[in-house]
């Protein structure tokens, strides 16, 4: 919210400088986000009153003006030359003489005046419009001066223009700060300085009339109050110091009646809506809309509304949106004579994300989704039907009574403050007389209750204070009266320990650097995905479901990694990407009736950390020294080994929704499956429409941060001693079953690596290898230590011998001859 200072100091100046006033307003919780002034620096300009304006004699679009600029000119006029279409005699304006400096162009230097010639006329000065001063877009000529305006008294003070402009920072529940006077009488209560009631005197009334109005739904309007007058003339012109304050807050001015309205508004933070009576069918009802009925708002859109919009209608038509904006088919014009004054209070759920629905956003909304004061239409149309008499008013003005309706209001509840709780939250010792002190200046009236267990102030809170409901809120009062600047230093207590990283874990942005290493980039995704991801890539069908989604694709929580991995390579592939690796580190959410409710859980709720990656296109990228290598199961597979070194993992066959039922595995560490790894299932790589398939993987980070201490162990005295086997086995019998089989082979000596490096396979029609069809021939590679001791052919051969008897009775294998 932007306003001037001066209108915050015309209800509340305390003796504070501009930087100060903003610090104790930002102390106190109103976050002053920006300091401007009116216009930038200039100088040397005066107010001057044009008394002769002739044709130039050598241009057409030039007038030579004699300027009175009073004492400034040493009682001379000075000689002007100026092409503003407006320049005349009579009109006063702002007038740089010579040696003034106007603001800095887009060179960001000032502009000094000299004495120039123009077309032969010498020229002392320069008279200015608007935009020449940078306090408006205005091109329509030199800025017209009121008649009242003192001749030669400095534009920057006559104008105001050192006045700052404070720019707000508020936070939803500060619905009360959203009007000057509400600023002010928050400046009162942490300054202390007076604070005068708001402007809010009876008009006479000299009429009966009433306009009828029915409110069908008190879950959409708890107040509503209005008021006919008659006779005004509505092309009068909006007094320039209202439109200047409307200015200085950002909003132009229209016409008198609007920029009544809005002056009000920013003023006592009543929003209102003035009807030209005489376009009203019937009587007006207030009620939630109807499927179908449209209606065109001010701004010229047409829009639709339902059941879960508010609208006021006539007999005829929808007339306005409840609380946001009125409609042009009764919107009030330069023939307009008879109006209807209309403030009303709307509950704040009911007027709640309905702009946003339509794409706009309106004051009136911003304020009263928040909450506005149901007490305050009164006093509102009270001070909006005086300034019409007093701008737009006729010798026929006829002002009638308000017709107000009290439908359902707020119930204020009283709040208990323990003073010795507030004592311990804000961290200082607090009296009960401090706390009266602040609710008496917060104009809360309390009652003061003493018991076993000290005071207790059970305040109620006015009926703009939509935002204390619970203790903590008055203790929140408290501490900004008291002020922050006077809470005491104190140092914690508890003694602060520094956490030592066990050695056997690593933490998760060493794993990071590693996957980087590993040439995998970051990727971080939102942990509420689309619920068919849920459905397609784990066979979730029950996930966890948002009660308020910011996106309806974007309405589940997630239970894989996988699924965001995937829409990031989509993204990348639509760009032409044709080698991406990612990874991510997050969590997900599972179903888990077990867990209960701690300062780190939720009931019912699993919430695991998750490392996954996923790899699309050449192992290595193009380059001139290798050929292209796509990046498959067994390179991926690589990367994981080297992630999780020196473990040495296990990869089962296993099916997996989201991967190939015939390229995926499970992950097994020290026997415990950590996690999957595979192909994408051809079904969701074209679903994707992807040009090949992935590789992802998904492992538990708490399994992948382990690592095993390093432990020195002696060199082996004497050589290792390697044997190489080739044996012939079932085609369906794994290298992982042999390589257990042999690990249980009761030998002497310690068998320190077991290693594959060929397969063989019979060409179809060839008996004479050894090797029938449907079998197939492992060589592999023993690697034997004596631990310390020579080893004798003897002993080798005995080892070989228990190897080769343990495959054949687990695997059923033989010696290939």
């Amino acid at each position: 919210m932007q306003f001037p200072e001066s209108w915050l100091r015309e209800f509340c100046n305390p003796a504070l400088s501009t930087q100060e006033l903003a610090d104790t307003l930002t102390m106190g919780g109103f976050e002053v986000e920006e300091i401007d002034t009116v216009a930038p620096p200039f100088h040397g300009i005066v107010v001057g009153e044009i008394l002769e304006a002739v044709q130039h004699p050598d241009a057409d679009r030039l007038r030579v003006c004699k300027v009175n600029v009073g004492p400034a000119g040493q009682g001379e006029p000075l000689t002007i030359v100026c092409g503003a279409p407006n320049a005349r005699v009579g009109i006063k304006i702002p007038c740089a003489m010579v040696g003034a400096e106007l603001p800095p162009g887009e060179d960001g230097k000032p502009f000094k005046i000299k004495i120039g010639k123009l077309r032969g006329v010498e020229s002392f000065g320069m008279l200015c419009s608007a935009k020449e001063l940078k306090i408006a877009d205005d091109q329509g000529g030199l800025l017209e001066l009121p008649s009242d305006a003192p001749v030669g008294t400095n534009i920057r003070d006559y104008l105001r223009l050192d006045d700052a402009l404070l720019t707000l920072k508020l936070t939803p529940n500060l619905a009360h700060g959203l009007s000057i006077y509400g600023i002010a009488r928050e400046l009162s209560a942490l300054t202390g300085a007076a604070l005068p009631p708001a402007t809010t005197a009876n008009v006479q009334v000299n009429g009966a009339q009433k306009l009828h109005v029915s409110v069908k739904a008190s879950d959409l309007c708890g107040r509503f109050s209005g008021r006919v007058i008659n006779g005004i003339n509505t092309q009068a012109q909006t007094p320039a110091w209202m439109v200047e304050k409307l200015a200085r807050c950002g909003q132009r001015s229209v016409s008198p009646l609007v920029d009544i309205s809005n002056y009000v508004m920013f003023e006592l933070g009543q929003p209102s809506h003035i009807f030209d009576l005489d376009k009203i069918q019937g009587s007006l009802e207030v009620r939630w809309g109807k499927a179908g009925e449209q209606l065109e708002l001010l701004n010229g859109n047409t829009i639709e509304v339902d059941e879960k919009v508010g609208v006021i209608s006539d007999a005829h038509q929808v007339e306005s949106l409840a609380g946001i904006m009125g409609g042009n088919a009764t919107a009030v014009s330069d023939d307009t004579r008879n109006i209807y004054v209309e403030a009303a209070f709307w509950w704040p759920e009911s007027i709640q994300g309905r702009s946003r629905r339509y794409n706009f956003s309106t004051d009136a909304g911003h304020r009263f989704e928040r909450g506005v004061d149901p007490s305050a239409t009164i006093p509102a149309i009270e001070r909006i039907s005086q300034l019409i008499v007093d701008i737009c008013g006729t010798p026929n003005t006829q002002v009638n009574p308000i017709d107000d309706q009290i439908i359902q209001l707020p119930k204020v509840k009283p709040v208990d403050l323990r003073v010795a709780r507030a004592a311990k939250v804000i961290g200082m010792p607090i009296t009960t007389e401090q706390c009266e002190t602040a609710f008496q200046r917060l104009q809360l009236s309390y009652e003061k209750i003493s018991g076993a267990q000290g005071d207790v102030l059970r305040v109620t809170p006015p009926t703009y204070r939509f935002d204390i409901q619970i203790e903590e809120d008055l203790i929140e009062e408290v501490a900004r009266i008291i002020g922050f600047n006077a809470l005491p230093d104190t140092p914690p207590q508890a003694p602060i320990v520094a956490r030592i990283q066990p050695e056997s874990q690593r933490s998760k942005f060493a794993l990071r650097h590693l996957l980087a290493d590993l040439g995998y980039q970051e990727t971080i995704n939102f942990s509420f995905v689309e619920e068919a991801w849920e459905r397609d890539l784990t066979g979730n069908v029950n996930p966890i479901r948002l009660l308020n989604p910011i996106a309806a694709p974007m309405s589940v929580m997630r239970s894989t990694l996988l699924g965001s991995l995937l829409n990031v390579l989509r993204a990348n592939v639509d760009r032409k990407a044709t080698r991406v690796r990612l990874f991510e580190v997050g969590r997900v959410f599972l179903r888990d009736e077990s867990v209960q409710t701690t300062d780190t859980t939720v009931q019912g709720v699993h919430q695991p950390m998750r490392v996954a990656g996923l790899a699309y296109g050449d192992v290595d990228g193009r380059q001139w020294s290798k050929a292209e290598q796509r990046s498959d199961f067994f390179a991926t597979k690589g990367d994981v080994e080297a992630l999780l070194a020196p473990y040495t993992l296990e990869f089962v066959a296993a099916e997996h929704p989201a991967l190939h039922p015939g390229r995926s595995a499970q992950v097994l560490l020290q026997g415990q499956a950590i996690g999957w790894i595979g192909e994408l299932h051809p079904k969701w790589r074209q679903q994707w429409e992807l040009p090949q398939a992935p590789v992802l993987f998904e492992l538990d980070l708490n399994a992948a941060l382990q690592r095993p201490v390093p432990a020195a162990k002696p060199v082996p005295k004497y050589q290792l001693i390697e044997r190489d086997v080739a044996v012939v086995v079932a085609e369906s019998i794994s290298f992982a079953q042999v390589q257990t089989a042999i690990g249980k082979a009761k030998t002497a000596i310690k068998i320190a690596n077991v290693l594959l490096f060929d397969i063989y396979r019979p060409v179809a029609g060839q008996t004479a290898t050894g090797v029938s069809q449907g079998e197939k021939s492992l060589a592999i590679r023993l690697t034997l230590d004596g631990a310390g001791t020579a080893l004798t052919d003897s002993d080798i051969d005995q080892t070989v011998t228990a190897v080769v008897k343990e495959l054949a009775s687990a695997v059923s294998a033989r010696l290939r001859t």
